[in-house]
């Protein structure tokens, strides 16, 4: 039972991480180009502060 509750709070989590990021985008107005970036290079240095 512990299983089910662990993958939906996950895919609750990852939805709130991808509004929060694309508030993000739109509240600091970025160009293509930093946001193609930021989504390659932001999840490495999130990993690296977390491990």
């Amino acid at each position: 039972m512990s299983d089910k509750r662990n993958r939906c709070g996950g895919s609750v989590m990852g939805g709130f991480w991808f509004a929060g990021w694309l508030f993000t985008i739109g509240f600091a107005q970025l160009v293509w180009w930093k946001v193609i970036l930021g989504l390659v290079v932001w999840p490495y240095y999130l990993a690296v502060v977390l491990r």
